[in-house]
């Protein structure tokens, strides 16, 4: 059974059972990807409003109702989408948070306190320069719509500024605003929500509690789930406080973990069965089966994500965008100081806030305690982080009513284009460093995170290149696996062209799948006991539906080598060992699929074509200017 793969072919991956987890680069692709589709809806928005206004708003105050006997709930079209709908973008947002601290890159719980502090830090600055700008007026209880950065438009004018900035800044930048969506949320839960109803309250802390109880009962069958999280839900709307933050509850507690090894075997057995004896039974046990491979966390993220990217929260800016922009507007929105107060506190305040306070904690904690990224980088980070929307105008929208709502949409508005602008910026002047230079200001000197468990052992390993080279490429690969094949060529090329890069090969031949894997892995051990490995690797993964025993000996015999003793090698199992070593490596590591590339100790998430391994090989290298290869 193998993975998915994408047009080119070359980001597939044979696993043991059906699709393990998918990276953050899949978040990140669905996110930046909507930022179009963002973008789309808040011009139809504008456009909408600035034709006919009163058609416009008559849409959004159609009330909806929904009852249960003589239970019920009765509210408009707008406070469905931003009360209802934008539940389950704070859900997927909670369940990215998950992951990141469970198997992300805040796996070092330095970066979690670091990103904690960057995020509030980045949050109170903004709320400081409104309230100054603002002080004295009525306009001062909206320093709520000042403060969140929005991840979508973040996160697309990150893909937009592309290779000038590493793509490890994406995690970073998530981290952030994450912090600050959970501390919005808070803000509006105590400071912009009606007299609360304490009964109710009551109930919905009742059900969350009920929640972690089914969790550490081992339940994974999601209805239990959805009944406790909707009861959340209408508990805290009858509470009189907002009900999106169950979302961002409920994806919090769901757990992200890797596929465990014994999963996918499980889960190959149940489709092997199935093969045999195709009844609906067991075609049900399969999809159990596969679905437990995959932590709950995972498949959230999978069922919602594509929903909310690209329906729920452009539905939210066409509910909230729409709001007249002629000259007269933009002139009485610019000398507004609510509109003066929302832009600067995004545009200056987040930079100065994460910059800042990053800067602060380094110094105070000697360099115990400093960004993953360079100090170019998080100035990039705080200035894209100046890029308001979803939370702003959700907030804006239960602080402020008539003029005062469509000047705080315009300053709102007007943040995405100063993030761009300022951000853009800093990345002209980081470009025009010298190469060493900019590599620190991109990279820093923090060691980042090593994901290969066991080092590369040069007196062991099975290894093409220079010894000494900067860059270190580590496959982990299966002879029977076709997008191992399919990757052969790319590997060849790029040692081809980059004359400074070493690559090793690891065994981890998936037996439940492939079942010649393990022998063809032990006969090119048998081949490298006479000095011939590279030789059979090759023909192995140019032969893949030739792998028989009486195949192997073949390519001995064409290969010159000693036949009898290539015989005797395998028919003694003389490689197991060392394959078996590999595959413990491998466990290690967390591999379980094939191909997966390590670049420099960190694992390479995206396609393996020769145009994502060699940005990934660059990465390296422009680290290894800064510290010695890992």
């Amino acid at each position: 059974m193998s993975g998915t793969a994408d047009d080119s072919g070359l980001s597939g991956q044979t696993t043991d059972a059906g699709e393990v987890n998918k990276p953050l680069r899949d978040f990140l692709r669905t996110e930046t990807g909507s930022a179009a589709v963002l973008l789309a809806a808040v011009v139809a928005a504008l456009v909408w409003a600035n034709i006919d206004l009163h058609a416009y708003e008559m849409v959004w105050a159609t009330d909806l109702s929904v009852r249960i006997g003589s239970y019920g709930l009765s509210l408009d079209l707008h406070e469905w989408i931003n009360s209802g709908l934008m539940t389950f973008f704070f859900l997927v947002v909670g369940l990215e948070a998950r992951r990141e601290f469970d198997v992300g890159e805040l796996r070092d719980r330095r970066w979690v306190l670091l990103s904690l502090l960057a995020g509030v830090s980045g949050m109170i600055v903004p709320v400081l320069i409104y309230l100054a700008i603002n002080s004295g007026r009525d306009s001062v209880h909206g320093w709520g719509a000042a403060m969140s950065t929005d991840t979508a438009f973040a996160l697309g004018i990150l893909a937009i500024l592309g290779s000038r900035l590493p793509a490890s800044l994406r995690a970073f930048i998530l981290s952030v605003a994450v912090v600050d969506d959970l501390i919005a949320l808070l803000v509006i839960a105590v400071f912009y929500s009606e007299s609360i109803h304490l009964p109710a309250l009551a109930v919905a802390v009742g059900a969350l509690a009920l929640i972690l109880v089914v969790r550490f009962a081992g339940v994974r069958r999601g209805p239990p789930y959805a009944v406790l999280a909707v009861v959340v839900w209408v508990a805290l709307q009858k509470a009189g406080i907002d009900p999106v933050v169950t979302g961002l509850a409920v994806g919090a507690l769901a757990v992200a973990y890797p596929a465990a090894r014994s999963d996918l075997e499980a889960a190959s057995g149940l489709f092997r069965r199935f093969r045999e004896q195709p009844t609906p039974e067991l075609e049900r046990s399969v999809r159990r089966g596969l679905a437990s491979a995959v932590s709950a966390n995972e498949r959230l993220v999978q069922m919602y994500h594509p929903w909310t990217s690209y329906v729920i929260v452009p539905l939210f800016a066409l509910a909230n965008a729409g709001i007249p922009v002629g000259a007269d507007e933009l002139a009485r929105a610019f000398t507004s100081p609510v509109t003066l107060g929302i832009l600067a506190a995004y545009v200056v305040g987040k930079l100065v806030g994460v910059l800042g306070s990053t800067a602060l904690v380094t110094r105070l904690t000697r360099r115990r305690l400093r960004p993953p990224v360079g100090w170019g980088s998080v100035a990039a980070a705080g200035s894209i982080s100046g890029a308001g929307f979803t939370v702003s105008l959700l907030i804006a929208a239960l602080a402020f009513e008539g003029e005062e709502l469509d000047n705080a949409k315009i300053g709102i508005l007007a943040t995405l284009i100063g993030a761009f602008v300022v951000s853009w910026s800093i990345t002209v002047v980081i470009g025009l460093l010298p190469a060493r230079r900019r590599a620190r200001a991109l990279l820093g000197t923090t060691e980042p995170l090593t994901d290969l468990a066991v080092p590369v052992d040069e007196e062991r390993d099975r290894m093409r290149g220079p010894r000494d080279a900067p860059v270190t490429v580590v496959e982990y690969g299966d002879f029977e696996c076709p997008y191992c094949g399919q990757a052969e060529p790319v590997v060849r090329e790029m040692l081809a062209d980059e004359g400074d890069v070493r690559y090793v090969f690891r065994h981890l031949p998936l037996t439940d799948v492939h079942p010649n894997a393990q022998l063809a892995a032990e006969a090119a051990e048998a081949a490298g006991e006479q000095g011939a490995f590279w030789e059979m690797h090759d023909l192995l993964m140019e032969r893949q539906d030739a792998l028989r025993p009486t195949d192997l000996v073949r390519y001995a015999s064409e290969l010159g080598l000693d036949v009898d003793a290539f015989r005797h090698h395998i028919k003694r199992r003389r490689g197991a060992g060392r394959i078996a070593d590999d595959v413990e490596s491998a466990d290690l590591s967390g591999v379980t699929g094939t191909p997966t590339f390590f670049v420099n100790g960190r694992r390479h998430q995206g396609a393996y074509d020769i145009t994502g391994l060699t940005e990934a090989v660059e990465l390296a290298r422009q680290r290894s200017l800064l510290s010695p290869p890992a």
